[in-house]
């Protein structure tokens, strides 16, 4: 199997304005909204999604909704996988206590990120709900954890990898599948 694209700029980009959509309507507008990316690739995911979300509802912030959320130090594999440098944690001003956090992440597989994101979140206050958006959720969950807002469901196999690729961090807009084989 060669590496084949799945998701272009362009649906990339619809699948974000629908996820703003989705999460505007599931928190009844944007009020108490907190939108926080999951480095590397959910930081500007989370910024494009609060981008999203205050062309669509006037008078909201992008900026000051969005922050990101470092989990590098909540993970339960950090002695089995390589190293990674924590990125900053930045949280809005107004904090995320009382207010519903989206979590934004590109590749739901396993859950544990997600998990270690939930752990890192309850060390930084308690938020009335928390919901999750991903760019692709690619199915095969070691955990009981589930995307509330989802770009594409993408069935693979275990040994697949899904890499996905943004223009701030790539220079390109993509979510490509390879077998493991071909790395």
């Amino acid at each position: 199997m060669k590496n084949r694209t799945v998701l272009d700029a362009a649906e990339i980009s619809r699948a974000i304005s629908r996820i703003a959509h989705e999460v505007l309507e599931s928190n009844k507008g944007a009020d108490d909204l907190v939108v926080l990316g999951i480095p590397s690739r959910g930081v500007p995911l989370a910024v494009r999604l609060a981008e999203k979300i205050a062309a669509i509802e006037p008078g909201t912030d992008a900026a000051a909704i969005t922050g990101s959320l470092d989990i590098t130090m909540y993970r339960d594999d950090l002695r089995t996988r390589r190293l990674r440098s924590p990125a900053p944690t930045r949280i809005p001003a107004a904090g995320v206590d009382g207010r519903t956090v989206v979590l934004v992440d590109d590749v739901l597989f396993s859950g544990r990120t997600i998990r270690a994101a939930l752990d890192a979140l309850a060390d930084l206050g308690r938020p009335s709900a928390v919901r999750l958006a991903v760019l692709v959720d690619r199915g095969h969950r070691s955990l009981p954890i589930r995307a509330d807002h989802v770009g594409k469901n993408l069935p693979t196999a275990v040994d697949e990898r899904v890499s996905v690729s943004v223009a701030e961090i790539d220079g390109e807009d993509a979510v490509t599948i390879s077998s493991a084989e071909e790395e």
